[in-house]
C-alpha cells in the first residue's frame, strides 16, 4: 500500500534526522521525562488536554529513542509480533479500502514552501519540547505489518513538517511543529495568527521560521478558535502580554471561551490524567509496535504552556470583523469538538477555515479520557450550516489540523462526508436504541453506509465507531442497558472468583485462552483472561496472555486511542506501573484564570469526606481586591460553598486579597505565610481552618487501571530511574493538576 506513495514518503524523508548515520542503530533508551513546569497546567484544564503528562512528540513521560532505533524491533522484551491472523485481516484491508484514491497525498504535499534544517525544538526547561525525527521509521516507504493499513497511511500523512502555502501571499501555514497547525495570515501590516500551539517554545519557532522564510511582520492579531490547549496555549511565544492587555493586539475567541478552557475537566481532571496515558499510549516507544500517530497529528509538545485571556469575543452565530485589512466571518460552533468553538470564512480569499470541525478524520464524540459525550448531531448541523452559507464561493478549506483541500468540488465533498457521518453516528445509533439494541450491543450492531466506509474524510482515527456510538446512546439514555442485573452490579474484583471457580479455576481458563489466542478469537480471550486477572492479579502468566491478547486487538486498530489503549494495557501487564509520577505546580496564567469558586469546588472534592464526620463550622471568606465573598460551610460530612454571601455568626472568618491567595493555589507560599506577612487576616476560631487543612488529599495520576500493575516488578522504564521520579510536595490547599491532551 505505502509503496504506491512512494515518491511522497521519499520526499518528506528529507525532513529526517539531524543526524542521518544514526537511523538504523538498534538502541533504545527508555528514560523517564519529567512534565515541564507549566505544560502540566493544562491537565485538568483543557482536556486534550490528554497528552502532555505523556510523551510530547519529543518530550513526554516515558519514550524511547526511536528515531535513531531499530524500528523492526519489538520495543518491550517480551512484545509479539503481529499473528498470522492480524496479517491475514490487515491484506483483507488494502484489497477493501481505496487506497487508489491518492488524494490526499497530493493536497498535503500541495503549496510547500520549505522545512526547517532541525527536527528537534528544545524546551526552554532544557529538555525535548518536540522531535519530528522521532517518527522517522513511518518514511522508510515500508508496510508496517503491526500498523492497520489506513492508520499508517494517516500516519504518514501526517508527517507533513514545514512552511506551507494555503492562499498566495495572503494565507500560510506551519505544519508539523506541534500536534495542530499554525495559520499565518498576510494583512496589511503584520500576521493574523490562528491557533498559536501548545508551547511557547513551538509557536515562537513556528513564527521565527515563517518570518525567515516570508519577511519580518509583526503580529497584530491572535485568533484562538476553542478551548483545546493546543490551540492557544503558545500565545505567549506570538504576543507579548502587555500588548493585549493595552488592546494593540486584539486576541480573539468564541464567547464563553475563558471558563470553559479552565473549567472543562477541574473535576476529574487527576482521572483524566491517568486515563489518557492510554489514550495516548504514554508509555509505547515510538516505531511500528507502539506510538505511530495521534490521528489529528504525530503528537504534543511537551513546553511551557500559557494563557492570555481575549480582549475580544465573539458572541453571534456569524459575526463579521476586519483587522488590518483581512475580512473575516466567524462562525460560532458551540458544542461541536469543543464546549465553545468557532470557523472562520474569508470572503476576500474564499477560503474556509474549518477550525477542529472538520479535519482529516472523524473525531471524538465520546473521548476515551473522559469528557462529557458530545453532540453529533449538532456537529453535523453546523457543518451543514457552513457547506450551505459558504460551499458555493469556497475555493479551499484548511483546518487547524490535517491538510487543505482545493477546489469547490472536493471541499463540499470532504464537508458532506463528515456532515453525513456524524449525523448517521447519531441517528443510526438512536434508530438501533429505539427496537432496544443496548450501550453493551450497539459497537458491535452500527456500521457506516459503504459509501462513507470508502471515503477517506470518513474515517475514524481519532475517535472510533466503536466508543463514539456507545457515547451517544450515552448521551441519550444513560449508562444502564435495563437488565436489572446491571443495575446494581458487583463490583470486577468481587464477581471475577466465582466465574473463575465456576471456569473450573486457572489451570483451565489459560488452557482455553491460549487456544482461544492461537485461533485468533482475541476477544474472547479477553473475557476469560479479564476475570480471571481481576480474581488474581499477582498471576503473570495469566497477565501476560491477556497483554498478548489486547496486543494483536491494538495492531488491528484503525483508531489512535484504540490502539494506544490495548497496548498501553498490555505494556502495564507485562511489567507493572512506573512508580513516582510527580505532580507539578500550576502555572500562573491558570491559576489567574481559574474563578474562586472553581477552587473551593476543587477543595471540596479533594477532602476525604470519610474523616470529617462529627465537623461543623462555617468560614467566611474575602478577597477586598476584586470584591469577592464567599460562604464556605462544613456540614454531614460535605463542604459547600456559595459566592456573595456571609455568616452572620460564621466560626472563622479569613480576609486574603486574590492576587496573594493564588500563590496558595499555586504552592509557593501558604496561608501561614501570608498570615506572617500581613497579608492574610484569620478572625475567630481557627480550629475550622486546621480542621479543613487536614481533609486535603493530593490526587495523583498512577492509580492502577490494571489489577496488579501497581506493585508489580518496575518497568524498564522506572528501573532506568530507581524506580522513583522526583517527588513533589504539594503542600494544603494547592491546586495541583497534571496535563491531559487535545481531542
Amino acid at each position: 500500500m505505502m509503496l504506491k506513495h512512494r515518491d511522497f514518503i521519499l520526499g518528506l524523508a528529507l525532513f529526517g534526522s539531524e543526524n542521518p548515520q544514526h537511523i538504523n542503530k538498534s538502541v533504545f533508551k527508555v528514560i523517564v521525562m519529567k512534565l515541564s513546569k507549566i505544560a502540566t497546567v493544562t491537565a485538568i484544564i483543557f482536556a486534550a488536554n490528554s497528552v502532555m503528562f505523556a510523551h510530547a512528540a519529543g518530550g513526554g513521560a516515558v519514550h524511547a529513542d526511536h528515531g535513531h532505533g531499530n524500528s523492526h524491533q519489538h520495543f518491550h522484551p517480551q512484545g509479539k509480533p503481529p499473528s498470522k491472523h492480524t496479517l491475514a485481516l490487515h491484506e483483507s484491508l488494502k484489497k477493501s479500502l481505496p487506497f487508489e484514491d491518492a488524494r490526499d497525498f497530493e493536497e498535503s504535499k500541495k503549496g510547500f514552501i520549505a522545512k526547517p534544517e532541525f527536527t528537534k525544538i528544545m524546551a526552554d526547561a532544557g529538555h525535548v519540547a518536540w522531535d519530528i525525527g522521532s517518527y522517522q521509521f513511518l518514511l522508510e516507504g515500508k508496510d508496517f505489518t503491526s500498523i492497520h493499513p489506513s492508520l499508517q497511511r494517516q500516519a504518514v500523512l501526517n508527517m507533513a513538517y514545514g512552511l506551507y502555502e494555503v492562499v498566495p501571499d495572503r494565507i500560510y501555514q506551519i505544519r508539523g511543529f506541534d500536534l495542530a497547525n499554525m495559520t499565518l495570515i498576510k494583512g496589511d501590516t503584520g500576521w493574523i495568527i490562528f491557533d498559536p500551539l501548545t508551547a511557547k517554545e513551538t509557536a515562537a519557532a513556528a513564527l521565527a521560521f515563517a518570518n525567515e522564510k516570508l519577511g519580518k511582520r509583526p503580529v497584530v492579531a491572535v485568533i484562538f478558535s476553542h478551548t483545546h490547549v493546543d490551540h492557544f496555549g503558545g500565545v505567549r511565544g506570538v504576543v507579548d502580554e502587555q500588548d493585549v492587555v493595552s488592546g494593540k493586539v486584539p486576541v480573539i475567541a468564541p464567547e464563553g471561551f475563558m471558563r470553559e478552557a479552565i473549567a472543562e475537566n477541574v473535576f476529574a481532571g487527576n482521572a483524566m490524567a491517568r486515563r489518557v496515558q492510554y489514550q495516548y499510549g504514554v508509555l509505547l516507544a515510538r516505531n511500528p509496535f507502539g506510538h505511530v500517530d495521534q490521528a489529528i497529528g504525530k503528537n504534543i509538545a511537551n513546553g511551557n504552556t500559557g494563557l492570555i485571556a481575549p480582549n475580544k469575543f465573539i458572541s453571534k452565530d456569524f459575526e463579521e470583523v476586519t483587522i488590518d485589512g483581512v475580512t473575516m466571518v466567524f462562525q460560532n460552533t458551540p458544542d461541536t469538538e469543543a464546549p465553545v468553538e468557532m470557523n472562520t470564512y474569508f470572503p476576500q480569499f474564499k477560503a474556509f477555515w474549518a477550525a477542529e470541525n472538520i479535519t482529516g478524520t472523524i473525531h471524538n464524540i465520546y473521548t476515551l479520557r473522559g469528557a462529557q459525550v458530545r453532540d453529533a448531531l449538532n456537529w453535523s448541523k453546523h457543518i451543514n450550516k457552513a457547506l450551505y452559507k459558504f460551499g458555493d464561493d469556497v475555493e479551499v478549506m484548511f483546518a487547524s489540523h490535517s491538510w487543505p483541500r482545493w477546489g469547490k468540488e472536493r471541499v463540499q465533498e470532504v464537508m458532506r462526508a463528515q456532515r453525513d457521518m456524524y449525523a448517521n453516528m447519531n441517528n443510526q445509533v438512536l434508530h438501533y436504541a429505539n427496537q432496544g439494541v443496548t450501550i453493551n450491543e450497539i459497537h458491535n450492531v452500527y456500521q457506516a453506509p459503504p459509501s462513507l466506509q470508502r471515503q477517506w474524510a470518513a474515517r475514524s482515527y481519532h475517535g472510533s465507531e466503536g466508543h463514539n456510538t456507545r457515547g451517544i446512546i450515552n448521551r441519550y439514555l444513560g449508562y444502564w442497558d435495563g437488565n436489572p442485573t446491571t443495575l446494581v452490579p458487583l463490583s470486577p474484583r468481587d464477581s471475577a472468583p466465582l466465574y473463575v471457580e465456576m471456569m473450573g479455576g486457572a489451570a483451565k481458563i489459560i488452557a482455553k485462552a491460549k487456544q482461544l489466542n492461537e485461533q485468533g478469537k482475541y476477544l474472547e480471550a479477553t473475557e476469560i483472561l479479564n476475570k480471571l486477572v481481576y480474581a488474581e492479579p499477582q498471576n503473570q502468566e495469566a497477565r501476560n496472555l491477556l497483554a498478548d491478547a489486547f496486543e494483536q486487538l491494538g495492531y488491528q486498530k484503525e483508531s489512535t486511542g484504540v490502539r494506544n489503549s490495548f497496548l498501553q494495557a498490555a505494556y502495564e501487564l507485562r511489567s507493572g506501573l512506573p512508580q513516582g509520577l510527580a505532580p507539578r505546580p500550576t502555572g500562573p496564567d491558570v491559576i489567574r484564570a481559574l474563578p474562586t469558586a472553581l477552587w473551593l469546588d476543587f477543595l471540596g472534592i479533594s477532602m476525604d469526606s470519610r474523616r470529617a464526620d462529627g465537623m461543623n463550622f462555617t468560614i467566611n471568606l474575602i478577597t477586598p481586591d476584586n470584591n469577592e465573598k464567599f460562604l464556605l460551610e462544613m456540614s454531614n460530612a460535605t463542604l459547600t460553598n456559595i459566592a456573595d454571601y456571609q455568616a452572620k455568626n460564621p466560626t472563622l472568618t479569613i480576609t486574603v486579597d486574590r492576587a496573594d491567595l493564588n500563590g496558595v493555589m499555586m504552592g509557593i507560599t501558604s496561608f501561614e505565610a501570608l498570615e506572617e506577612q500581613g497579608k492574610a487576616k484569620f478572625d475567630g476560631d481557627r480550629s475550622a481552618y486546621e480542621q479543613l487543612k487536614s481533609l486535603m488529599v493530593v490526587f495523583t495520576p498512577n492509580f492502577e487501571m490494571m489489577p496488579g500493575t501497581v506493585n508489580a516488578a518496575p518497568t524498564p522504564a522506572s528501573a532506568n530511574r530507581n524506580n522513583s521520579a522526583p517527588r513533589y510536595d504539594a503542600k494544603p490547599f494547592e491546586y495541583v493538576i497534571y496535563t491531559t491532551e487535545e481531542d
